[in-house]
C-alpha cells in the first residue's frame, strides 16, 4: 500500500523545507562569503577554518545550555508554539541582519545569533513529531521531512547561487548579492513554516502550573536523573553525542574545508549541491528499508559509512575527489539524521518530548561542539586542514562502540 502523508505531516514537513534553505546557505555561500571578509581583513587561511569552526563552537554551547531549560518549558500546555515561533524570528531576522555586515568579527557575531534561533527551533520542531503522526510511521514521516528538506532547500539555493555568482553582470556588488541571498533564504524559511503554525496542536504536554519557569527546572532536574538510571536513553545519548558530532561537523564545515584546501568556489557549491539532490531520494530510501530492516540495523550501517568518509576525507586534494565526498555524504547523511530521530522519539515520553529533544541537542543536534573544536584545533596545531578534518573519524569510532552497547543493552 502506498504511503501517503497527513495534512498534519505535510505542514510538519514544510518546516524542514523552510528552515534546509538556511542550512545550505551556512554550509555552502556563507562560509565563502567569510572567507572573503576575512581575506580583505588579511586572514590567514588556517585562522579562518579555525574561527569558522570557534563560532560554530561556541553557538552549540549556547543552545546546550538554553537548549533543555527551553525544550522543558515547551512542554507545558499551549507553550509549544510560542517558543517555537519566537526562535523562528531570532533566526530568520539573524540571516537577513548577515547581509548588512561587512567586517569579518561582527559577521560571525551574528552569525551566532541566528544559528541559535535555528538551532533551538530545531528542539521543537523535532518534539512535534509525536504530535503529528503515529509510532509506527515515525520512520517515514522522520525521513520524509528531511528529503523534502533537501530537495527543497535547493529552489532558494539556486537563486542565490545565480544572484552571488551572477552579481557581476546583474550589475551588483557581491555585498549586495549576498544581502539580497540572505533575505530571500530568509523570507522563503518563514513562509514554508507558516502551514505548520497554523495547523499545529500541541496533544501531548505537561499541564500548567503556577511557576512554570521554576517547576520547568525542577521538571528537567528529575528527567536527568532519570535519564541515569535508563540505560537504553543514556547509551543512545551518548552514543549520539559523538557521531551526530562527526556528522554535523562535516556539513558545517564542508565549504570551509574545501575553501581552505584552495578548491575552485563555484566547484564547491556545485559539489555541495548534488549533496541535496543526491539526499533526496536516499532518505526516503532509508525510511522504506526501516520497514524491513531493524532500525538499530540501519543507522549502524551509516555510522560506519561515515567513518569512511572521514578516513577518505584525509587525503583529499583535488576537486573530482570533494565531489566524490559530497556525493558520499548525500547517500547517508538523510538516513543517519532522520533514523536517529524517530528512534530516540520511540524510547522517550511522549509528554516530556520537549525537554528530552533538548537534552538531544546537547548532544550536537543543533552544531558541533566537540567536533568543529576538534577541527579547528588539528589544523592550527598541525598547520594541516587535512589533519584536521581527519580527526572526525575518532568520533564515529566513539560513536559505534557506544551504539552498538545500547542496543545490546535494549535486547
Amino acid at each position: 500500500m502506498k504511503f501517503r502523508l497527513t495534512k498534519e505531516e505535510k505542514n510538519w514537513i514544510l518546516y524542514d523545507v523552510g528552515n534546509s534553505a538556511f542550512v545550505l546557505l551556512i554550509s555552502t555561500i556563507m562560509p565563502i562569503y567569510f572567507n572573503y571578509l576575512s581575506e580583505k581583513a588579511g586572514l590567514s587561511q588556517v585562522d579562518y577554518l579555525a574561527y569558522w569552526g570557534y563560532a560554530a563552537s561556541i553557538t552549540t554551547l549556547i543552545v546546550a545550555v538554553l537548549g533543555p531549560v527551553l525544550g522543558t518549558l515547551a512542554d507545558t500546555k499551549g507553550y509549544k508554539k510560542p517558543i517555537f515561533t519566537a526562535a523562528l524570528c531570532i533566526g530568520a531576522l539573524g540571516c537577513i541582519s548577515l547581509g548588512f555586515a561587512r567586517q569579518w568579527f561582527l559577521f560571525l557575531v551574528i552569525y551566532v545569533i541566528g544559528k541559535v534561533g535555528y538551532s533551538a527551533s530545531l528542539i521543537f520542531y523535532d518534539s512535534m513529531l509525536p504530535d503529528v503522526t503515529c509510532e509506527e510511521r515515525l520512520d517515514q514521516v522522520s525521513s520524509q521531512g528531511f528529503a523534502w528538506g533537501y530537495i527543497g532547500s535547493c529552489l532558494p539555493f539556486v537563486a542565490c547561487l545565480g544572484i552571488v555568482l551572477g552579481a557581476e553582470k546583474l550589475g551588483i556588488t557581491m555585498e549586495t548579492g549576498m544581502s539580497i541571498s540572505f533575505a530571500i533564504v530568509a523570507v522563503w524559511w518563514v513562509v514554508m513554516t507558516l502551514p505548520l503554525l497554523k495547523s499545529y496542536h500541541q496533544i501531548h504536554y505537561v499541564e500548567k502550573q503556577k511557576r512554570a519557569i521554576s517547576a520547568s527546572f525542577h521538571r528537567l532536574g528529575t528527567t536527568f536523573k532519570n535519564v541515569k538510571k535508563d540505560k537504553k536513553i543514556f547509551l543512545f545519548l551518548l552514543a549520539f553525542f559523538f557521531y551526530i558530532d562527526g556528522v554535523y561537523t562535516i556539513i558545517d564545515m564542508a565549504t570551509a574545508y574545501g575553501s581552505a584546501l584552495g578548491l575552485d568556489s563555484t566547484g564547491l557549491l556545485l559539489a555541495l549541491l548534488a549533496t541535496q539532490v543526491v539526499a533526496f531520494p536516499c532518505a526516503i530510501l532509508f525510511g522504506r528499508l526501516a520497514q524491513r530492516f531493524r532500525t538499530e540495523q540501519l543507522i549502524t550501517g551509516c555510522i560506519i559509512a561515515y567513518l569512511g568518509i572521514a578516513v577518505y576525507a584525509m587525503f583529499l586534494r583535488t576537486q573530482a575527489q570533494f565531489w566524490v565526498l559530497a556525493i558520499l555524504v548525500g547517500m547517508f547523511q538523510g538516513g543517519i539524521q532522520a533514523l536517529s530521530r524517530s528512534y530516540y522519539t520511540r524510547i522517550i515520553p511522549a509528554e516530556q518530548s520537549g525537554e528530552y529533544f533538548g537534552i538531544l541537542d546537547i548532544c550536537g543536534k543543533g552544531a558541533s561542539l566537540l567536533g568543529t573544536t576538534l577541527v579547528s584545533a588539528v589544523s592550527q596545531l598541525t598547520g594541516d586542514v587535512n589533519a584536521g578534518v581527519g580527526s572526525i573519524a575518532v568520533l564515529f569510532l566513539f560513536g559505534i562502540l557506544f551504539f552498538r552497547i545500547a542496543v545490546k543493552t535494549e535486547k
